[in-house]
């Protein structure tokens, strides 16, 4: 497990039926720094800053998966873990 690692992923819908899995603090920056402009709100922010200080190493990365768990809360993106990752497993199965 890199350092960088979330202790556990984080799943958040992208679009309409797309589900992204969150599992580091690259996926978190990435995913944040591709978020629409005029979507942009203190939570989203507040997670960015988290996120950059703990890959700077001035926070740990528990605060950056906490911040961004609760920008996904409040953007209501946020997915139920089992439930992307039974749709994940669905997936990888038809494509066998």
């Amino acid at each position: 497990m890199n350092a960088e690692d979330f202790s556990s992923p984080i799943f958040v819908k992208r679009a309409a039926y797309i589900v992204q899995e969150i599992a580091s603090l690259a996926d978190a920056i990435d995913f944040l720094n591709d978020w629409p402009e005029q979507q942009k709100h203190h939570t989203h922010e507040a997670a960015l800053k988290t996120c950059y200080d703990a890959y700077d190493g001035h926070k740990p990365v528990s605060a950056a998966h906490q911040a961004f768990l609760d920008f996904a809360k409040s953007a209501a993106i946020l997915e139920d873990p089992v439930s992307a990752m039974q749709w994940m497993a669905a997936c990888k199965k038809r494509r066998a």
